[in-house]
C-alpha cells in the first residue's frame, strides 16, 4: 500500500509498506526501526516482542514524546507491564497495535502536530 507523504524535512515520515518492509521517504527498509522527532533508527535491532527490555523503554522515555506508538509485527501483542514502566513514570501514553496500523497512525499524529515516537517490528526474513 503506498501512502501520501506530508513534506516536513525533520520528521521522516511513512510513505507505504508491505508484507515485510516499510517505506519511509523513498527508502525501503526491511527490518525493525524506530522513528522519533528528529531520529530514525534503521535496523533497530529487534524483530520480535521478546526482545524488548525495559532498557529499550526507558531510552524511549529520555526523549521526552508524549506518545510511543508498538508496532508488533504482523499481530498485535502486547508487552509485560513491567516492561512499560519507564514511560508510564514519564507520564508518556503508549499505543500498541499490529506494525501496519502503528505506521499508519505514525503519519496521522505527525501530521496533528504531535510529539510521537514509533518502535516498528519486522519479523526477521526466512534464510
Amino acid at each position: 500500500m503506498k501512502l501520501h507523504q506530508t513534506p516536513r524535512p525533520t520528521i521522516p515520515l511513512i510513505t507505504g509498506f508491505g508484507d515485510g518492509y516499510l517505506q519511509i521517504g523513498e527508502r525501503r527498509v526491511t527490518r525493525s526501526v524506530f522513528i522519533a522527532p528528529g531520529i530514525l533508527r534503521e535496523d533497530w535491532g529487534r524483530s520480535a516482542l521478546a526482545q524488548l527490555t525495559a532498557d529499550d523503554f526507558a531510552e524511549i522515555a529520555a526523549l521526552q514524546v508524549q506518545i510511543l506508538l508498538l508496532g508488533t509485527g504482523p499481530t498485535q501483542q502486547f508487552p509485560h507491564p513491567s516492561l512499560l514502566r519507564p514511560l508510564i513514570d514519564a507520564g508518556i501514553g503508549v499505543e500498541v497495535m499490529d506494525t501496519r496500523a502503528a505506521a499508519r497512525t505514525y503519519n496521522i499524529l505527525v501530521a496533528e502536530g504531535r510529539a510521537v515516537a514509533a518502535a516498528l517490528l519486522l519479523p526477521d526474513a526466512a534464510p
